[in-house]
């Protein structure tokens, strides 16, 4: 197993409507963009902070229209190799939801799902001359936190520990919310994860970006249309967060130093 086998290395957006959504996370997060064309696809949004790249977005696939499944944030994960991982979440109760395919000049991903059905899509990156730049981890307009809201907490954790190498970093007792299990990879803080609540519909994996006040990020998520679902609240360490919508629909969440 490789260092950045298990490391998340991407996040996108699948969103109807995306010069909506470029324009709202640009406000909100303070990220800028770039278009990246690769050939015989649709133009390829690029969300950047400092000019280093973070994330991405793209048009709702049409065949997705009509499943239920609403516009969303999902996150990759590096893997040595996509061709067996799939086979491994597969052969341990996860399914594949996408085969894995090369995307030319980018790298080989498929789409996959644990066995409570999260999804996540997994990555093995083209080789490249040089590793590209990447923002301090704490930086604003990085993702700073990844949350998973399990079927089952436990089983969660070491699920996703034979896929990826996670380790459990700590777990925090939440009363009648039950446990929440920080996971790491190679000995770095990198999410968490819960047994989802009961009023929660399905299971999903959820995304933290990074501003430097929340107060006024609150601000401008509200008045460029989005809604606050859960929050302002301080989380052990100190930090605030938020959990909200945007105005086609997709879930996330900003984590901030300060209110």
């Amino acid at each position: 197993m490789s260092k950045t086998h298990g490391k998340f290395i991407w996040c996108e957006l699948m969103t109807p409507d995306t010069s909506a959504a470029a324009k709202f996370y640009s406000s909100v997060v303070g990220w800028t963009t770039s278009e990246m064309k690769v050939e015989g696809m649709p133009t390829y949004t690029i969300f950047e902070a400092n000019g280093i790249g973070v994330a991405g977005l793209m048009e709702f696939p049409a065949e997705l229209e009509g499943t239920g499944i609403p516009p969303n944030w999902t996150g990759y994960v590096g893997v040595d190799d996509v061709d067996q991982s799939a086979k491994d979440f597969a052969a341990n109760g996860g399914a594949v939801r996408r085969p894995p395919e090369d995307i030319p000049s980018v790298g080989r991903f498929a789409v996959v799902a644990d066995p409570h059905g999260a999804v996540l899509c997994i990555m093995t990156p083209a080789p490249m001359d040089k590793s590209p730049p990447e923002l301090a981890f704490d930086a604003p307009g990085n993702i700073g936190w990844r949350e998973l809201y399990a079927g089952n907490g436990e089983e969660a954790l070491a699920f996703y520990s034979k896929q990826f190498g996670w380790t459990k970093d700590s777990e925090m007792d939440m009363g009648p919310m039950g446990v929440y299990y920080i996971f790491a990879h190679n000995g770095r803080q990198t999410g968490g994860m819960m047994t989802k609540p009961d009023n929660m519909p399905m299971t999903f994996w959820c995304y933290y970006f990074i501003v430097p006040a929340l107060d006024a990020a609150i601000e401008r998520v509200t008045s460029g249309g989005g809604k606050v679902v859960n929050g302002p609240m301080e989380v052990p360490g100190g930090s605030w967060i938020i959990q909200a919508t945007d105005p086609q629909g997709a879930f996330f969440c900003l984590v901030a130093p300060k209110r």
